[in-house]
């Protein structure tokens, strides 16, 4: 088994108070938005705050795994305004027979940056939405 972390950062000219109410829905939006990859998110613990666990369920075009599970450890709800920075890090362990993979680890950061792409895209085209 491998355990590891890594982070991201993406800036966004959504403003934080959009993006942080567009995920605590995330669960009903993003299956929406990316449904060829996103089959379901389900809340498994919690409201959207801290302490929050959720799964997310992928379709059959994610080999590597059926489903992650993400829990919500801090929110800085300080500074709202004109824009933001995404900042996220992710802690993962491996199953046993699954070797390090640096490669794969750089596939799963483009594919979380995607994503936030498309929820990023879907608040500009919806600039009401979310507020």
């Amino acid at each position: 088994m491998v355990a590891g972390s890594y982070s991201i950062e993406i800036e966004s000219p959504v403003d934080a108070k959009r993006l942080w109410n567009a995920t605590l829905d995330i669960h009903n939006l993003l299956p929406k938005q990316a449904p060829w990859i996103i089959s379901a998110i389900t809340l498994l613990q919690g409201d959207g705050g801290v302490g929050t666990i959720r799964q997310v369920n992928f379709t059959a075009a994610n080999t590597d795994f059926s489903y992650v599970k993400e829990k919500v450890d801090l929110i800085d709800e300080g500074q709202y305004g004109g824009g933001s920075i995404s900042a996220t890090t992710r802690n993962y362990d491996s199953l046993p027979f699954v070797p390090y993979d640096e490669a794969k680890i750089e596939e799963i950061k483009a594919n979380s940056f995607g994503l936030f792409r498309i929820l990023e895209g879907y608040l500009i085209a919806n600039p009401t939405l979310y507020c």
